[in-house]
């Protein structure tokens, strides 16, 4: 009965692994597709701004339009859109156990100390609040001694 104790502790293990992984996997499926979208629409929303300043450039004889004012809420919804795609940047790479290089913006992993890329020093709150946490104990070690 060991055996298959032990069998079926491995197919709940194998299972429960086996499903978080699909989780993860659609979930970065899901963030990849939007961010897609919201790209899509920033292309169109370009090619909009673009036919606008044809337009002006064209009907420029007689009307006084302010193409500033036109493209401004365009402009807006960009913004926006860039700073959506920023957020599912930053959720994907965490989902991925990923974090971004502040110097190349290559994806690397979390315990890397520098970038494989291009070489920079990682800054990373884990080594920090560990070395603040051995400083300390180092600290209370000498006055304890003193």
């Amino acid at each position: 009965m060991d055996f298959f104790d032990k069998l079926s502790k491995t197919a709940s293990k194998t299972y429960k692994m086996t499903t978080q992984k699909t989780s993860k996997i659609a979930k970065e499926a899901k963030i990849k597709m939007q961010m897609n979208e919201h790209k899509a629409k920033i292309q169109s929303i370009y090619e909009e701004i673009g036919k606008k300043v044809y337009e002006h450039h064209v009907n420029d004889d007689d009307i006084d339009i302010d193409i500033e004012a036109e493209v401004e809420e365009d402009c807006i919804q960009i913004d926006e859109l860039c700073d959506r795609i920023e957020e599912e940047r930053k959720e994907l790479l965490t989902l991925k156990d990923k974090k971004q290089c502040p110097n190349c913006f290559y994806e690397i992993d979390l315990d890397f100390h520098y970038c494989p890329n291009c070489g920079s020093e990682q800054e990373d709150r884990y080594c920090k609040d560990d070395n603040e946490k051995n400083n300390n104990e180092n600290t209370n070690n000498k006055e304890n001694e003193d």
